[in-house]
């Protein structure tokens, strides 16, 4: 039979490597979101079994309550990190409700005589809170991580691992020599230690994946508008123009000009202005298809490329844009600005994404020209 004292200690031990490691080789270098919560779970991980082993001493009662939710707080932190790979991350209240509940079923069930007090809900949520982050996991977007299916898979292993130790318990008896055997303090601190090393060397490689798509991002898309910049939005349209003029499909490229936007400045300050060009942007973002490209072209000019659009579509386009942005809700006393728009179809055959630019500059001139707050089509981007 394996010391189970001794276990924990060398767990705590490696918990402690490892989060030293971690901290200092991924942490400080990538600043990630994701492996600042794996060092709060490897840390609060370290806490928890450390306070197991004073379980058998007269500190019992408070270091196996402290012991049970720190293990919980750890198994949420793991889920909470987990989650920033897809929103921006769980509200606080949430990350304090499990280990909260840990507390009241273990104080409540005599934890300073009863090793296994409030065992079966402790089991539970770490059984949960394990599952939720492999939930969280295999929900990502194809593509998003090459080790997506490997960690969810192994957060689906140790989530069902808790959970056959909840039944186990429940079914045999915390002093079963088959639940000893298999779910015994002893065998969980082996595996428990095999996946923290593993689990680790991946989210070191997770953590340099998330930084990197946040870096791309930033040098893709504008900071104010949320919407792609000039560059990032050229270099995709190039290889969208490139698909449409091959693939014999209709196309259509609208450039867009906030109207009169030096006066807004003038009369708001650029805090005015900036909040015009992020209810016009807001407003194309809820108008436009997810396939269709939107960027800021530069100062108050905007492009958009709407693949398989006609150009008569586009316009309908621009009409659904500007009625959003004049029902949006605006600053006390003051309206949003109209917008005027050149559109530019891309036609079958061998045309530049410049030259459909320079069409659709051209039919935007002319909007301004006819007094603005409309749209022009393009003659010919040939």
């Amino acid at each position: 039979m394996l010391d189970v004292a001794t276990l924990e200690f060398a767990f705590s031990v490696i918990a402690l490597t490892v989060l030293i490691l971690f901290y200092f080789i991924t942490f400080r270098r990538t600043r990630s979101k994701y492996s600042a919560w794996w060092c709060v779970a490897i840390g609060l991980f370290l806490a928890g079994s450390t306070f197991y082993l004073m379980v058998g001493t007269p500190l019992q009662g408070w270091a196996l309550t402290a012991a049970n939710a720190l293990l919980v707080a750890g198994s949420t932190s793991v889920w909470a990190g987990a989650r920033t790979l897809r929103t921006s991350g769980p509200a606080p209240g949430v990350l304090v409700l499990a280990p909260a509940l840990t507390i009241v079923s273990t104080a409540l069930d005599h934890p300073g005589s009863n090793v296994w007090a409030g065992g079966a809900a402790f089991l539970f949520l770490m059984a949960l809170m394990i599952g939720a982050a492999s939930a969280e996991l295999w929900r990502l977007a194809p593509g998003t991580t090459r080790l997506q299916k490997p960690m969810a898979a192994a957060a689906s292993v140790l989530a069902a691992y808790y959970f056959a130790r909840m039944i186990g318990l429940a079914a045999l008896g915390s002093g079963s020599h088959v639940f000893t055997l298999f779910f015994g303090s002893a065998p969980t601190a082996l595996f428990t230690m095999a996946m923290l090393v593993v689990a680790s060397f991946s989210m070191t490689a997770l953590s340099n994946e998330q930084i990197t798509r946040e870096l791309r991002a930033r040098a893709t898309h504008d900071e104010l508008t949320r919407l792609l910049n000039r560059s990032g939005f050229l270099d995709l349209a190039t290889d969208e123009v490139r698909h449409i003029t091959r693939s014999n499909q209709p196309g259509a490229l609208i450039l867009a000009d906030i109207d009169h936007f030096k006066a807004i400045n003038d009369s708001y300050g650029h805090a005015g202005g900036d909040l015009a060009l992020g209810a016009f942007a807001a407003a194309c973002s809820v108008t436009v298809r997810s396939t269709d490209l939107v960027g800021r072209y530069g100062g108050e000019e905007f492009i958009l490329l709407l693949p398989g659009a006609q150009a008569e579509q586009a316009q309908a386009v621009t009409r659904q844009i500007s009625a959003a942005l004049a029902a949006m809700p605006a600053p006390e006393g003051r309206s949003w600005p109209t917008v005027s728009y050149g559109i530019a179809a891309i036609e079958p055959g061998l045309v530049s994404l410049n030259a459909v630019i320079a069409a659709a500059d051209a039919a935007l001139y002319e909007a301004k020209a006819q007094g603005r707050n409309r749209s022009v089509l393009a003659r010919d981007a040939s």
